[in-house]
């Protein structure tokens, strides 16, 4: 199992995200999703920087709080070995949603994390049913961090 983590940048280096427990967090929910040989690569960006990602990959040039680029589907999941793909999260903007939840910032990146993962496996939030049922994942794999 390998999880690589980039950034943040510079721009919000300030942010104190617990680099060292999202990586263990992030090997946690891949085992918890039966990946546990997989590979995953986090990237920390600011907003800019996922709202540049959103523009080009989903014609929606604004920033969002995360995005997921899998590599389980499309022209090059024949080659993907045992990468499922990437997740960006948008630090400034989960750090913005932690404050307004009155959570941490380490616990709206790891729910960031959570959700990006699902999506790379397929999961989705379209129509009520595929959303109820991501929601309860997301919910247990929740709960199996730092348990």
């Amino acid at each position: 199992m390998s999880v690589m983590i980039s950034g943040p940048p510079e721009a919000i280096r300030g942010s104190k995200v617990d680099v060292d427990r999202l990586h263990r967090r992030a090997k946690a929910v891949l085992c918890a999703i039966g990946q546990g040989r997989s590979e995953l690569s986090i990237a920390l960006v600011d907003d800019r920087g996922i709202a540049e990602l959103n523009g080009q990959w989903r014609a929606q040039p604004r920033s969002t709080d995360v995005l997921s680029f899998s590599l389980m589907e499309g022209e090059f999941s024949d080659h993907r070995s045992g990468m499922l793909g990437d997740v960006v999260i948008s630090v400034e903007t989960a750090a913005r949603q932690a404050t307004e939840l009155h959570r941490g910032l380490d616990d709206r990146v790891a729910k960031l994390l959570i959700h990006g993962v699902l999506h790379l496996i397929g999961h989705d939030h379209v129509d009520d049913e595929e959303a109820n049922a991501m929601a309860a994942e997301e919910r247990r794999l929740y709960r199996a961090l730092d348990s």
